[in-house]
């Protein structure tokens, strides 16, 4: 197109600079001229019409993609003449572009690239979503560490051998990043060797990378200053395979490679993963109620465990970073107050200090997998906006709570420990913390029994290290959705899939 023409414009978009030209498609670089914002354009080619179909499907399939770390599409435009969408330009340069320079990261960067890479991963792998591959061009990172992603959505269910190939690929190509002198280096470049399957019976997954990239980036912190909340874990990871375990320590034994014998005095070599218990699935039926009732519900699964610190660090880490774009409200439910200007929970700074640190606050030992705490309905809320999720309602809550248990009351409270600790407080199917640990928000107001006349008022549901009485079959109502405590959390619920 002859850019010095009438043609510089494209519906509302004046074209500035043809990108790339392929044989079904062209990417241009253009501003939105209404905001006066630069974007890409991606256009079918007019001679092109037979693909029309499948382009619009696609672009369907990126718009229905909405994550804080996964470019976003404006518009898509199809008319007699026009077929094209509008779409974030991400700034800072590509890890393409780095590698092409023979630029190197610091390990540290890696670790944070692998891991916020594999947070968006596993989005995309919750709603089977099919994408194009994954290339250090599509990652990336801008100058304050906040790393984004090119949107690859494409219509269609997903290859199960999507994720297995990008994580070899990434495994590959980011190798030349790393300096072997830099601290944390033998640790980083071990990690990327997983990935390409060395020394293990298999490639790692993209859960396994998040929980071990976070793993190096909370060991680095220790001597730097740390680029974002570190992480020991990912909620509902799936215990790494027993055979890569054994290839893990077939590497250590040998010496095979890149291996972790390597790791210089100082440096401790990644420990095992010890992953967050899996979410619980409660079939569809008739379930018994608080209130001695029967009632049907749907199937859904239920988080074994309270959403616990290092889980709700990575949640104010991303409000973080969309209040750069004024979008840190993009996961407020719709009746939060406007005065309510944020999500920290109560004391949180010298909470997560402690977390990090395994200290104590309060008195209390806490560690990243201890259940967060400080939190009012809202916050609990928009975290599971975030993770694509709900509160559970208090019957839900007590259907989970009753799955091959006949007496409730006969659990023990526990204390507030973390998450993945051996606790009495555990019911047959594996749900933690219902008696003890910390109490819970639920969804929607109900009826207080001691006063059925009375008006229907938020629900806190389970035991408390705080209030153990009554144990699991603890309720308590308020009017106060505001309402934060030492010893109030939650948890989280999602359909059944």
């Amino acid at each position: 197109m002859d850019l010095s023409s009438d043609d510089t414009r494209l519906g509302d978009y004046r074209l500035k600079e043809l990108l790339e030209e392929g044989p079904v498609t062209r990417t241009w670089l253009a501003e939105q001229i209404a905001v006066r914002r630069d974007v890409l354009i991606d256009e079918l080619r007019p001679e092109m019409a037979e693909h029309r179909a499948s382009f619009l499907a696609d672009i369907r399939a990126k718009a229905a993609v909405d994550h804080p770390l996964i470019g976003s599409v404006y518009e898509a435009v199809a008319d007699a003449e026009h077929c094209f969408f509008a779409r974030e330009r991400l700034p800072g340069a590509t890890i393409g572009e780095r590698l092409r320079s023979g630029a190197s990261l610091k390990p540290l960067m890696v670790a944070h690239v692998l891991r916020r890479v594999a947070e968006a991963q596993l989005h995309l792998e919750s709603r089977g979503q099919d994408c194009a591959a994954l290339d250090p061009d599509d990652i990336h990172l801008e100058e304050n560490g906040v790393i984004r992603l090119v949107n690859l959505a494409l219509a269609g269910q997903r290859s199960p051998q999507r994720s297995q190939e990008d994580v070899l690929a990434l495994g590959r190509s980011l190798v030349p990043l790393i300096g072997d002198s830099l601290p944390g280096a033998t640790r980083t470049l071990t990690l990327l060797a997983w990935m390409r399957g060395e020394g293990v019976a298999e490639p790692v997954s993209w859960e396994q990378i998040h929980v071990y990239a976070g793993q190096i980036e909370q060991q680095l912190s220790e001597t730097a200053q740390p680029l974002a909340p570190p992480t020991a874990s990912v909620a509902d990871a799936k215990k790494p395979p027993i055979a890569l375990i054994g290839g893990i320590a077939a590497v250590v034994i040998g010496g095979i490679g890149i291996g972790l014998m390597n790791l210089k005095p100082g440096q401790p070599p990644i420990p095992p993963s010890k992953p967050l218990p899996e979410a619980v699935l409660i079939p569809a039926g008739n379930h018994p109620t608080p209130e001695g009732q029967m009632v049907q519900q749907r199937a859904f699964r239920l988080s074994a465990h309270e959403v616990t610190i290092g889980q709700y660090a990575e949640f104010l880490e991303t409000l973080g970073m969309l209040a750069r774009d004024q979008r840190e409200r993009t996961f407020d439910e719709d009746s939060q107050p406007p005065t309510k200007s944020g999500h920290e929970p109560s004391d949180w700074a010298n909470l997560y200090a402690a977390a990090k640190s395994n200290g104590v606050w309060m008195g209390q030992p806490v560690t990243l997998d201890s259940p967060v705490v400080g939190v009012d309905w809202w916050d609990a809320m928009a975290f599971c906006g975030w993770k694509q999720g709900r509160l559970p309602t208090q019957e839900e809550w007590y259907a989970a709570l009753r799955q091959q248990l006949e007496q409730p009351s006969g659990i023990k409270p526990s204390k507030w420990l973390p998450v993945t600790a051996e606790t009495p407080d555990r019911t047959p199917v594996g749900l933690l913390g219902m008696a003890g640990s910390v109490a819970e928000w639920t969804r929607r107001p109900g009826t207080n029994p001691a006063n059925p006349l009375g008006q229907k008022l938020w629900v806190i549901i389970g035991g408390s290290y705080l209030k153990p009485a009554n144990g699991a079959l603890a309720r308590e109502w308020t009017e106060d959705r505001s309402l934060r405590r030492p010893d109030l959390g939650f948890r989280l619920a999602t359909d059944a899939r």
